[in-house]
């Protein structure tokens, strides 16, 4: 098998959800604490090993490009100051040369049209999917881990309420090993009463190329856009898919509870802060 060493983050979304604040900037580029919410998801994937970082932008979202490239007028003025645990800080966090990719989405035709515009980036090995929305701390480690065991397609999930499982896109459960299973099939937020399980796809996949070829004549499905789980049914006819059961919490920085809850939870996290902020909301909350 090969091993996995490139990751498609598809970037290129208006963040509606967020305006007026990603009106002039990039939901990606919301901080979680004081760092950007694409940093997070890059710091996950570079624990894990990925190597090459290939982001799907759209318009107006330069300033991403712009993070992840050195600022020369800055670190001259780090240095002016002899500010040298911040220079330290940003050189730990720059990718090497020729660890990223930038590539547009020129139309706004969904996940899947996203993924497939990376598909001469990628090539002809297997890949990983980040949705940068999706704050799941050690989820591609996880992944990789059983890919390493199983190969094929790996997709994160998660358990939710059976009520919640009309919100999502949902997977059918077949022979279990342990922490991973079979995917016997999938169906994107299925009618009330109808779920197959309450296993959702959490935004983290383990892709084949040969996905490509069957996004590049895909139908248009739900939201009249080019949906990526579409073809990975479609992909399943041929090749086998796996679950991987995600230890850990994500939060959905694209929703604002889900924003505010990575908030709380990473700053509680945070040596450097984690005290003081806990007085201050308990504080907080003792007034309400």
């Amino acid at each position: 098998m090969k091993r996995i060493r490139k990751a498609v983050l598809p970037v290129a979304g208006l963040g509606t959800r967020f305006l007026p604040a990603t009106k002039a900037v990039p939901k990606e580029m919301l901080c979680v604490v004081d760092r950007p919410v694409v940093q997070h998801v890059v710091d996950e994937a570079r624990a894990a090993g990925i190597e090459h970082f290939i982001f799907v932008t759209g318009r107006n979202k330069a300033v991403i490009e712009d993070h992840f490239d050195i600022s020369y007028e800055l670190n001259r003025t780090l240095e002016s100051r002899n500010k040298v645990k911040e220079l330290e800080a940003l050189a730990q966090d720059q990718p090497q040369p020729g660890q990223t990719s930038f590539t547009r989405q020129q139309e706004p035709l969904g996940l899947g049209h996203a993924v497939w515009c990376a598909r001469e980036l990628v090539g002809d090995e297997p890949f990983a999917v980040i949705l940068p929305d999706m704050l799941s701390r050690g989820s591609m480690e996880q992944m990789i881990s059983a890919y390493d065991q199983h190969g094929g397609n790996i997709i994160a999930v998660e358990e939710v309420p059976e009520d919640q499982t009309h919100q999502y896109g949902i997977v059918s459960v077949g022979q279990e090993f342990g922490k991973t299973f079979e995917i016997t099939g999938m169906v994107e937020k299925p009618p009330k009463g109808t779920a197959p399980s309450n296993y959702i796809i959490s935004g983290r996949y383990i892709l084949q190329p040969e996905v490509f070829d069957l996004l590049s004549n895909q139908e248009r499905g739900a939201g009249n856009e080019i949906q990526l789980t579409d073809s990975l049914i479609r992909l399943m006819k041929d090749q086998k898919f796996f679950g991987m059961k995600y230890e850990g919490k994500t939060y959905d920085t694209g929703s604002k509870i889900g924003f505010l809850m990575a908030n709380v939870a990473y700053a509680l996290e945070r040596e450097d802060l984690s005290a003081a902020f806990r007085q201050e909301l308990e504080a907080l909350l003792r007034q309400k």
